[in-house]
């Protein structure tokens, strides 16, 4: 553990504490308020512990492997959330918290770091390429999401075939996601070097112990989470459609995303952007349609990826706004203050429902 920098060690200590607090609180039927913000709060160091841990893997053998890693393992907190929501029916609550993890990062978190960049350094530039690449492919997870929509509100013959036209377009983005893999590969500049000192302090072995330590307390605690879930949802007042939105998107993501405006405040605008548009991406062309098809081996409720009109609303105007504002290749804080905005706007509008 000496390998480990000390955001390492208090991630790893976080995860330990929290996992097992979050057992025993389970096991002794605790109050569900009071195991639901535990469990959240062990999902996020332990989502912050496979991100270190594929990033290590991946600085081994260069920042194009580092992507495609992170791209298969660093949702694994949410891939387990979604499986036991999904078997436990709360299907509204994991489409939420799905585009919840998409706008968090691509409004909220991405205005931050514009804000907190743009205080500080003025006007940013980065390259534009990446950001421009990643709004096309997320152009594409909204269509997968729209057309099935759109089928079932318009009554479209499609409308009669849900299932059946859900897996057709997840497998279809999936293999376009599969096709980005060579440029990824290929691409140096998409995931930002670790630091010197972590990168020689992170052993072969060690990345893959913790890396299979933080993966299976994912699946425990997602599960135990899950369990308080609908309690702590009806306790503490709130709808299905906030929780997942707000609460369980930025739960699973909240320590990462400090990352991103951290580089941001360092003038480093090409990883800050790296760090988060790439985690929006990894949700829309990877996590949502696995879900999808893993929703119908798994059992329990079928995910389709036909939405409320609302809140594919809400994805296409990130989508739409955060590809205008990153298009010419800069930022000020008063484009991360309209991002932001937009966020607290869409979160209103799903408080009571």
């Amino acid at each position: 553990m000496r390998a480990l920098g000390r955001r390492d060690r208090a991630i790893c200590a976080l995860a330990l504490v929290a996992s097992v607090l979050s057992g025993v609180l389970t096991a002794a039927h605790a109050g569900a308020i009071a195991t639901f913000v535990v469990s959240a709060a062990a999902l996020a160091a332990l989502a912050a512990l496979v991100g270190s841990a594929t990033e290590a893997l991946g600085a081994r053998f260069g920042p194009g492997a580092t992507g495609v890693l992170q791209s298969g393992l660093g949702n694994l907190p949410e891939l387990f959330f979604g499986i036991f929501a999904l078997r436990a029916g709360l299907v509204s609550v994991v489409q939420a918290a799905l585009v919840g993890s998409i706008l968090g990062n691509s409004l909220l978190v991405l205005g931050l770091a514009f804000i907190v960049g743009g205080l500080r350094h003025g006007t940013q530039r980065f390259a534009a390429d990446a950001p421009r690449n990643i709004a096309t492919l997320t152009v594409l997870a909204v269509a997968a999401l729209a057309i099935p929509t759109l089928a079932r509100e318009l009554h479209e013959p499609a409308g009669a075939h849900l299932d059946q036209l859900s897996v057709a377009c997840a497998a279809i983005v999936l293999a376009v996601f599969a096709l980005s893999v060579p440029a990824s590969l290929r691409d140096a500049a998409v995931v930002p070097p670790r630091e010197a000192s972590r990168e020689e302090g992170w052993p072969l072995w060690l990345a893959l112990v913790l890396l299979i330590a933080a993966g299976a307390g994912s699946a425990f605690v997602s599960d135990w989470f899950v369990g308080a879930l609908r309690p702590a949802i009806d306790a503490l007042g709130i709808s299905d459609a906030f929780a997942g939105l707000v609460i369980v998107a930025l739960a699973g993501n909240a320590v990462e995303n400090v990352v991103g405006i951290q580089l941001a405040a360092r003038n480093k605008p090409d990883y800050a952007l790296s760090v988060i548009l790439n985690s929006s991406l990894q949700v829309a062309i990877g996590l949502i349609p696995v879900l999808v098809l893993l929703s119908f081996v798994v059992g329990g409720t079928h995910l389709t990826l036909v939405l409320p009109p609302l809140l594919l609303a809400a994805l296409a105007l990130a989508a739409g706004l955060g590809g205008i504002i990153t298009y010419d290749g800069e930022s000020t804080w008063l484009e991360g203050a309209a991002l932001v905005g937009l966020y607290a706007i869409i979160a209103a509008a799903f408080w009571w429902g």
